[in-house]
């Protein structure tokens, strides 16, 4: 019966660590800029969606939203986070100039995106399931 018992208490410590790591990985996501480095679904290489400016994004816990640009214009939409799932609205009012094929890129497979994951590197993929869409690093605010 001890043995029965303490196998228990082993399971849900497991759990109760497990549950929180999810927690902690959402908490990654504040207080930093991350700069994309990768963006699946283009045949036109990185660097030409991008040869200026690469997009950015910062989330904001209080307000629920994440700022930041799509490489030409500036932007902000409405995020929902649960454990590591997650989705992002339709972008407010962004500037309107036009830069190329990189932006629409980017808004496009933003919508898409339902679950995050870090690597080993620190690096935030956006994913749809289990497939990396997005790759971004910190960068200086």
């Amino acid at each position: 019966m001890k043995l029965l018992h303490l196998y228990l208490l082993i399971i849900a410590i497991t759990l109760v660590s497990c549950g929180s790591n999810k927690h902690t990985d959402s908490e990654k996501l504040y207080n930093t800029t991350w700069e994309l480095e990768y963006i699946s679904g283009s045949r036109i290489a990185f660097n030409g969606l991008y040869p200026d400016k690469k997009p950015k994004i910062k989330f904001d816990k209080t307000t629920g939203k994440v700022t930041g640009n799509n490489s030409c214009n500036g932007y902000s939409a409405d995020y929902t986070l649960e454990n590591n799932n997650i989705s992002f609205g339709a972008p407010g009012p962004t500037t309107m100039m036009f830069c190329g094929s990189g932006e629409q890129q980017f808004l496009k497979i933003i919508k898409q995106i339902n679950t995050f994951s870090f690597n080993d590197n620190g690096k935030l993929n956006l994913l749809l399931d289990d497939v990396a869409m997005m790759r971004f690093k910190k960068v200086e605010n």
